[in-house]
């Protein structure tokens, strides 16, 4: 079945469950001062777009009922950097990026890292960049697989025992 990725809020029921899936997996996996995900109110914040992915809803307008009987299969967000006194590089991050256990396994993660990059270029952004938890290592081979490198700790992180911090430079090419 085709895979749908759209634009979604945070508080819509099941885009929140799915997000509560993802918090209480980095809360059993790392301790509280170095968990890094964003709460539902910081996804719904101007600078930050959340994506979901779907099966079995093509031709279907995602909203309201259609979207609570729709399946979500994953989550991505990107999130824009404010640039004030920093350098001109356009920069985002890469958050919230959870496929559903059910989902596993499928490509749901690629199919949502291409699609937050297609939009990250859209939007003339010129470098993504991202914190992961050691421990994550099939996001960790999503990412490398995607382009992304391993590099040091970046603001507004501070380095801590849990953290791996990677970064693609989007350039001119496409993936």
């Amino acid at each position: 079945m085709p895979l749908r990725i759209a634009k979604v809020d945070p508080f819509s029921p099941p885009i929140a469950a799915v997000l509560r899936q993802s918090h209480a997996l980095m809360q059993a996996m790392f301790p509280p001062e170095e968990n890094a995900f964003l709460d539902l109110p910081a996804l719904a914040a101007p600078e930050v777009t959340l994506w979901a992915a779907f099966e079995g809803v093509e031709g279907v307008a995602l909203d309201g009922a259609a979207l609570d009987d729709a399946e979500v299969l994953g989550t991505v967000a990107l999130k824009r950097e404010d640039r004030a006194g920093r350098a001109p590089e356009r920069t985002g991050e890469v958050k919230s990026l959870f496929v559903s256990e059910a989902a596993r396994g499928r490509g749901v993660g690629e199919e949502l890292l291409a699609h937050l990059e297609t939009e990250a270029r859209a939007e003339g952004l010129t470098v993504l960049r991202l914190e992961t938890g050691r421990g994550l290592d099939a996001a960790r081979r999503l990412y490398e697989r995607a382009g992304f490198s391993e590099r040091g700790v970046f603001p507004p992180y501070v380095p801590n025992r849990s953290s791996l911090f990677f970064e693609k430079r989007l350039g001119g090419e496409q993936s």
